[in-house]
């Protein structure tokens, strides 16, 4: 794609939604060229020596070249295949070096952007990420830049569902390193398929690790890692689900339904579906059916 930018117009429609988008291009910044490119609006130009300050999310791909960014806490490198993280009220400053770059920018707000940056991933971590090159991702910046482009109705929507999805790209690419191609990636897999294949047990997770020859502390570090939750809640989850559907797809009643799982008893059934959904089993079957 060539060189490419816009600022957008947003409705209240767009602001109320929860995420609208500010700007958003693209630039192959050769070398010896002025950085920032010159032609855009004062408040996103910038010179090295003071910096600049945004009062929006910004994320910048590089796909070609290196750089630095500076921010009031520290100094960071950018290579080929890393995304330049920018917060509101950060001061920062980057360019690239020696040889140029290639850049995907998009710039965004929102209240629910606001709720997806307080996630842990996010909080206190490195402005540079570096994912390498996912031409899923540079296919969803060139996606959303051609809707910025053609401004029809309802893009402002359509972008913000793909703002999330490279967001969504980023963190699993990165939860991914640790495990893609290896042993424990494998071992956590197997462990999910025994643990569906046992929703009806009190399964025993110590047990569980033992028989997949792996050390339990590590077992259960590496599978919350993976998962986003511990095995026994995994297993809990996927209990809670399946009692979910057979309350209200069949007449058992919540004693059977508590044996068929393999509940202890229909006193601990009721306490732990009751603490997982706020309501007991009981109100469950008999109330509306809202999942």
């Amino acid at each position: 794609m060539e060189d490419f930018f816009k600022y957008t117009t947003k409705s209240n429609e767009d602001k109320n939604w929860g995420l609208y988008i500010n700007v958003a291009g693209c630039a192959n910044i050769l070398t010896g060229m002025p950085y920032p490119p010159p032609g855009h609006p004062a408040e996103y130009s910038f010179s090295w020596e003071n910096g600049r300050i945004l009062h929006e999310f910004q994320l910048n791909y590089i796909t070609k070249g290196e750089g630095v960014l500076e921010t009031r806490t520290g100094k960071y490198p950018v290579k080929e295949g890393s995304v330049i993280i920018i917060f509101p009220g950060m001061w920062h400053r980057y360019r690239p070096t020696k040889g140029g770059w290639k850049e995907h920018y998009v710039g965004f707000n929102g209240t629910f952007t606001n709720q997806l940056f307080e996630n842990d991933f996010f909080s206190g971590r490195n402005p540079v990420i570096h994912i390498g090159f996912n031409e899923r991702l540079l296919q969803s910046f060139y996606e959303l830049f051609n809707l910025v482009e053609l401004e029809k109705a309802g893009y402002q929507q359509i972008c913000s569902g793909l703002v999330i999805y490279i967001l969504s790209t980023i963190i699993s690419i990165r939860k991914n390193e640790n495990f893609a191609g290896k042993q424990i990636e494998r071992t956590i897999q197997k462990a999910c398929l025994m643990i569906r294949e046992n929703i009806d047990k009190n399964l025993n997770i110590e047990q569980l690790a033992y028989e997949l020859n792996i050390d339990y502390s590590i077992f259960r570090k590496m599978f919350k890692q993976y998962t986003g939750i511990s095995p026994g809640q995994y297993h809990l989850s996927l209990r809670i689900r399946q009692a979910k559907d057979l309350l209200i797809n069949t007449e058992l009643s919540i004693k059977e339904i508590s044996y068929r799982l393999g509940f202890e008893s229909i006193f601990y059934f009721s306490r732990v579906f009751k603490s997982k959904t706020g309501i007991n089993p009981t109100e469950y079957k008999n109330g509306p059916k809202l999942g």
